[in-house]
Order: structure tokens, then sequence, then C-alpha cells
């Protein structure tokens, strides 16, 4: 029997909240699939199973804190005999739950999480007609809000009147408890939000059940309700949590590690002509931007310079076997946040547009996977878009580099003897001094120049 423990999902990570669990007992889960939802300082973190297997049992209460490394749950393994699961005080039973069975009908062989699938049962939406757009077709949770969304643009039954509201004065004048409503987590959310009664509403999921459609459309159908909201103090949207984090962190860096600093002036004009050539001859979600080729060339540089690719470690430099490439996402309350793209050496440049696209959706919506929380083996910070022409990133430990992109823009240069004006942009390396030196600083930021000029291999 395997344990399903809480990750570290960051270097600074001590402790997580368990906000939610995405599955029961008895539920089959794949390597990857989405099993439950962990609250930390800078965001809330979807966090995949490490393993195929089937879910024993759950240990860990909803809404409990407990040190990283806490078992949360037991996995039975694929070819254990199959028992019946013991009940978790945790995680009742939700017999409408869906289960992953094995068998010839298409929407089995989708690849989805069970999140997706239940979310897919709620909606009323096939899976097996839905179009994934993950790593190799899965579906994600953003597939089925774009077929939620096309679904609902056409007429949709809308109830005459709800069902009246259940009578809770017995026959003995006493007042009981309401009857326990059946809703996904999601409609309950929307619901609280949009100021909706879920015993007014009428849902279409299996045995009656609320699904996130049928509060929407209760909500369009409701006269205006004034929602009272009270401010978070603390969880993945507070915005001073995440100040307070990035500051520790930073002042960390700035006590403990030797910075260096270097900068270096890449004529971009190849990068740039291959970039208008590639995107004119693509669809518009394929089109990529300068900074996935920016990234794609410090990963292979990474990999080419291994001295400033890994981590610093009990007073040694651990060098890293493939570049995890952390990326600085600027949040849009404030604050930062730093997701991890694993293994950006090992992926063509298109599937690292894909993933930069999603990692930064994720970050600015504080939703992350645990695979976006891996830890970085080196960092990109990236102010271009903003005007900047050069930045200075501090670096986040236990990494020993990280790499500063500025604005792409026409600059007059001496090219071949004549003076001409080119696209250029200014990049910058900050690394730790205990790790390399200035010479193999500047054989990094050159090995990256030297691939920007032949954008074609990248």
């Amino acid at each position: 029997m395997a344990e399903f423990r809480m990750p570290s999902l960051g270097a600074d990570m001590e402790q997580g909240t368990l906000l939610q669990w995405r599955v029961g007992p008895g539920d089959v889960v794949r390597k990857g699939d989405i099993v439950a939802e962990v609250d930390t300082a800078k965001a809330a973190i979807e966090v995949e199973c490490f393993e195929d297997g089937t879910i024993a049992e759950l240990l860990v209460p909803e809404g409990t804190t407990v040190p990283v490394g806490t078992a949360l749950a037991t996995i039975r393994p694929v070819d254990h005999p199959a028992t019946e699961p013991a009940s978790s005080p945790a995680h009742p039973v939700n017999d409408s739950a869906p289960r992953e069975v094995t068998g010839s009908a298409p929407v089995d062989r989708v690849r989805a999480t069970p999140l997706v699938r239940r979310l897919a049962q709620e909606a009323g939406i096939d899976l097996s007609s839905v179009h994934g757009s993950g790593p190799d077709g899965r579906v994600l949770r953003a597939d089925i809000d774009d077929a939620v969304a096309v679904r609902d643009i056409a007429p949709t039954r809308i109830p005459a009147s709800p069902p009246p509201a259940p009578d809770l004065t017995g026959a003995d004048g006493a007042t009981h408890p309401a009857p326990h409503i059946r809703a996904s987590g999601r409609a309950r959310d929307l619901a609280a939000r949009r100021g909706v009664d879920l015993a007014a509403v009428q849902g279409t999921g299996p045995d009656g059940a609320i699904g996130f459609g049928d509060v929407e459309q209760a909500a369009e159908h409701q006269p205006p309700v004034e929602v009272r909201t009270f401010p978070r103090t603390s969880g993945p949207r507070d915005r001073a949590a995440v100040r307070r984090a990035v500051a520790t962190t930073m002042t960390q860096s700035k006590q403990t590690i030797p910075h260096y600093y270097l900068s270096a002036t890449l004529d971009l004009r190849a990068a740039t002509d291959w970039l208008h050539a590639t995107n004119a001859a693509a669809s518009v979600q394929d089109r990529m931007i300068m900074a996935a080729v920016h990234m794609r060339a410090v990963a292979l540089a990474a990999l080419a310079v291994p001295e400033v690719n890994g981590h610093w470690v009990d007073d040694a430099f651990h060098p890293s076997g493939s570049v995890d490439l952390g990326v600085i996402v600027s949040l849009r309350g404030g604050g930062l946040i730093a997701p991890t793209i694993v293994g950006a050496d090992s992926v063509p440049l298109g599937e690292l547009m894909v993933r930069l696209r999603g990692a930064v959706d994720r970050a600015r919506s504080a939703r992350l996977l645990s695979s976006d929380a891996a830890p970085a083996s080196i960092t990109v910070t990236n102010l271009g878009d903003l005007g900047v022409d050069m930045v200075f990133g501090v670096i986040p430990p236990p990494q020993v580099a990280i790499v500063g992109f500025g604005a792409v823009s026409e600059r007059p240069c001496a090219v071949n003897g004549l003076l001409g004006v080119r696209p250029q942009a200014t990049v910058t390396l900050s690394a730790d001094h205990r790790a390399s030196d200035g010479a193999v600083g500047a054989r990094f930021l050159n090995t990256i120049g030297d691939l920007l000029q032949h954008p074609e291999q990248l």
C-alpha cells in the first residue's frame, strides 16, 4: 500500500492546507491525475498523483493544515486485490461521483483526470466529443469550460418555475434541518458568489445533482441579489501574503548569495525574421512570442554550461540533469510568482510556447498544478513587454542563476563596418559566485547569443 503525501511545492514551503479532495475512496487514479487542491502562501495548487492505483483511504480532512511529508491518503496498487474501501471521515463516499472504469467505450480512452471527467459529467458533456488541448491530447478543465460555453450559446431549457423550497417545519411544529442538496463544489462556489439559492435550482446531473451550468442558468433568470462578501485574510488570492513570501525569499537571497552581474547586447535580426515568418505560416493559436524563443535559448545554453543550472545545497553545488525553467510572472493584483516549466530543454519550441501560456494563465488565476511548483534549476525574468531596457534579477534560492531580458527594440549598430539599425535586446545574468565566476557567466551569455543567431535550430 503506497502513501500519497503532502508534497513540497517550493523551496520555502514548510506546510500546506488541504483545501479540497478531488477523489474519494475507490477512485482509480493514474500518474498525473489531479487528486487534491492544496493552499500555499502564494497560490492554490492542484496536486497530481505520482503513481497508478486505487484510492484506498483519505487520511486528512479538508481544511487541515499539515507539514510537508504528511501522509494524506493511501493508494492501493493496480494489481492489488480489490477490497471494499474503508470509510473515511475526511471524505465520505459520494455514490454519484463517477469512477474510472475499463472497457471499450470511447470515453474511457479519452485522456482526462478524474476531476475533468467529473466536471464533464456534471455539465452533460460527452468527453469523446471534446478536443483536448493538453499534452498528448489530454482534455483539460479549460476544454470543458469551452465546450460548455459553446453549448450554452444555443437556447437552453429553463424550468418554467423553480421547485418550491422545502418546508422545514415538521408536523410537530418543530424546525428540522434542511435536507442535503446534491451539488458540485464549483456549483456551490458560483451560487455563493451570484446569490443563488441552491434549494430553488433544478439539477440536471445524476440523481438531480446540481451542476455549474444549472446555477448559471438560475442566476441569469433571477433578479439581482446583493451578496455580502468578506475580505480573505489568507489563501491564494491574498496579495499581502504573496508579497511577504517574495520579500522573505529575496531577503534570504541577498543576505546569503554572493551575486555577480553580467550583461550583453544581442543582435536579434535572425530571430525576429524567423519568428515573423513562422507565425505568418501558423494558425493564430499556434503562434509564438519572442519570450518563448528567449526561454528555449536559455534552456539549451544552460544545458551547455551546467555550472549555472542547479542548486546550492549544504555548502555544495548540485548540477541538475535537466533544465527546469522558472518563469517570473507578475500578478495583476501585485506580487510575483514563478511557475516552473519542467524539462524545458527536452521539448520543442512550439510545445514550450504552449506550456508557457498555460503556466502564466494558471499563475495569474492562482490555480497552479503541482508540476508548476516543481523546484526550478534556473529562472528567467522578462520585462521587455513593459518597455524596460535591462533587468537584473535576484536569484531565487537554492538556484544559482537568473537570466533577465529587456525590450527588443531597433538600435543603431555597426555591421560589417557599416552603421545600421537592427533589432536588439539586452540580456543579463545574475549568478552565484560560489558556483561559478565571471568567465563561466560570459560563456553562458555568449552561448545564448549564438543560439539566437540560429533560431531554426531551437
